[in-house]
């Protein structure tokens, strides 16, 4: 039930991406979008009252898959990496167009 949450997460990002015409608004999007599909990954993973995946001599069962905690944590490293270097094109758009406004960069408006 709460994948449905992280699925609106998405849409908001999604949404975010496709309406906005500042850059920092549409990285921010970006990141909104990104966590909403991490959130949703975890959650499908989740098992209720599952163990770790560590190997015991106890005999343990109902274990977690730990697939989708390894994606989304390479994914969280990489949407940092992808965020650090979009605010660095933002920061060379501004430098050298004074706007981070798609319109303004542009030279006009295309609505």
């Amino acid at each position: 039930m709460i994948q449905y949450l992280f699925l609106a997460l998405f849409f908001v990002g999604i949404y975010g991406l496709l309406s906005s015409k500042n850059l920092v608004k549409m990285l921010i999007s970006l990141n909104i979008l990104e966590l909403g599909l991490n959130l949703f990954i975890i959650s499908i993973g989740y098992v209720n009252g599952g163990n770790a995946p560590i190997i015991t001599f106890d005999s343990v069962s109902n274990y977690v898959d730990p697939l989708p905690q390894a994606l989304v944590l390479t994914a969280i490293v990489i949407g940092f990496g992808t965020t650090a270097l979009g605010l660095a094109f933002i920061r060379k758009v501004y430098v050298e167009k004074g706007s981070i406004e798609i319109d303004e960069i542009r030279g006009g408006s295309d609505d």
